[in-house]
């Protein structure tokens, strides 16, 4: 029955998302009143919630307690195509350690706006057909009153080896609401050997370099009979990862961050107007046409048959890119290029991991959760799917520095983080704002002067409501 009620809240939302624009529904619990029954649902899940936090299930020595009894949970991992055999390998080890735990995964949507749908509209009917979640590292704010304070179950120890910034992120009104599995940050992936063969030195430092850069190459693989060979893939559809892409255009050309950690919105200037015009010339140009509706896994094919020069994607592709035989062994990564700042600027991304307030066995739910993320598991983790962790000394592994020679744990001091902070519950809506206002402008739906004006207006009566 978990299983069908579950596929049927998948479905619905997926239908929704299909149906409406393109984001997830806005949270709208917090303004309806609860019933009596949900309201005792409520107090139920919290009551045993916080039973169970009495006793740590992670000790100081970073040992897992497991309970005695027998139970079943369930944890939305990774779509399919990301990290699927990585997640099993985690959930075997898991079983060694508590064999008293089963743990059935279920593919999420590789689409984050509607992966955010599924759960909000699960946890508006307060459902506890799933206990784990990954958690997109924007959601902490909107998602906090419906995940667990993990900081009764996991250890301080263990707590402290994280990267501070990311348990700040994960730490909503004193709550420690998720804990950090991996980090993210856009990269600029190239073709070392098509560099070489068109007398390129280094990979480009800014976007005139890029633009030029792919113009020639695609020329000349082209005339050499490829006629399926672009410049430049990256994500453009209207979802979140464009919201990742245009940031680092408008941060890189000193246009802001959308809206500063003051709350002033920054997205009608000259700087973020020219970063988004130069985005729009690429397309049908060294992009192809169908950009605007690529999403990380799109480009990324493109990029594995070996007909892209350069892509901009996350630390994920890196590992796959090793099992390519186009591209294996003829690529390398750099940071993604500079605007007319003169500076480059890589949004921060990343999953963490949260246990529904929902969820029938929170204790259980909690020693999983702890699990994934500890230092023993991460580790495998990481080498796995070549992400960085998020635990600080992992960095300094060797393994870890073998298997990801751009994994440093500076970056996350240089990164851009979203503006998920200083406009809490409403980045979703937000975020959504923004990327449509992009997509129009790419696809020539909208000129980008209107649309940025537009688009200042809207955050402005969003923001001030």
């Amino acid at each position: 029955m978990k299983k069908v009620t579950l596929f049927a809240l998948l479905l619905v939302a997926a239908l929704l998302a299909a149906c409406a624009a393109p984001a997830a529904p806005a949270d709208s619990s917090a303004e309806q009143e609860p019933t009596a029954e949900s309201a005792t649902t409520e107090e139920s899940a919290e009551e045993s919630a916080n039973a169970a936090s009495a006793e740590e299930v992670v000790a100081a020595d970073g040992s897992i307690s497991c309970g005695d009894e027998e139970v079943t949970i369930t944890y939305i991992g990774d779509p399919a195509g990301s990290h699927p055999a990585a997640e099993a390998a985690t959930i075997e080890r898991f079983k060694e350690v508590c064999p008293n735990i089963t743990v059935e995964r279920i593919e999420g949507d590789a689409n984050v706006q509607n992966l955010l749908a599924v759960y909000l509209t699960a946890f508006e009917a307060q459902s506890s057909d799933f206990d784990v979640i990954r958690v997109d590292v924007i959601w902490p704010g909107l998602l906090a009153e419906h995940l667990l304070d993990l900081s009764g179950y996991v250890s301080q120890a263990q707590i402290d080896s994280y990267i501070p910034s990311l348990v700040q992120n994960d730490t909503v009104d004193g709550q420690l609401v998720a804990v950090p599995l991996r980090i993210g940050f856009g990269m600029l992936y190239y073709r070392t050997d098509l560099l070489e063969k068109y007398g390129f030195d280094a990979p480009p430092a800014t976007w005139e370099d890029l633009a030029s850069m792919a113009q020639t190459i695609q020329d000349g693989e082209r005339a050499e009979g490829n006629e399926e060979f672009w410049g430049y893939v990256w994500q453009g559809s209207a979802y979140e990862g464009l919201t990742t892409n245009a940031l680092e255009w408008q941060v890189s050309n000193g246009g802001g961050s959308i809206v500063s950690p003051e709350g002033e919105i920054e997205v009608n200037n000259a700087e973020t107007l020219a970063a988004f015009e130069r985005a729009a010339g690429w397309v049908g140009t060294i992009s192809p046409p169908g950009v605007v509706s690529y999403q990380e896994e799109d480009a990324r094919g493109i990029w594995h048959a070996g007909n892209a020069a350069f892509m901009r994607n996350w630390p994920y592709a890196y590992s796959s890119s090793t099992e390519s035989e186009a591209v294996n062994g003829n690529f390398d990564v750099a940071p993604v290029p500079a605007g007319d700042s003169g500076q480059g600027a890589a949004t921060l991304g990343g999953w963490h991991i949260g246990v529904s307030r929902y969820s029938a066995h929170p204790a259980a739910a909690a020693a999983f959760a702890a699990y994934m993320t500890s230092a023993e598991n991460e580790k495998h983790y990481s080498i796995d799917t070549t992400s960085p962790p998020g635990i600080l000394d992992l960095y300094s592994d060797p393994d870890i520095q073998a298997s990801m020679p751009f994994a440093d744990p500076a970056i996350v001091e240089v990164t851009t983080p979203r503006p998920s902070t200083a406009t809490a519950a409403k980045y979703n809506e937000v975020s959504t704002l923004y990327f449509t206002a992009v997509h129009s402008i790419l696809t020539g739906e909208e000129d980008a002067q209107t649309a940025l004006e537009l688009l200042e207006l809207d955050l402005i009566t969003l923001l001030d409501q």
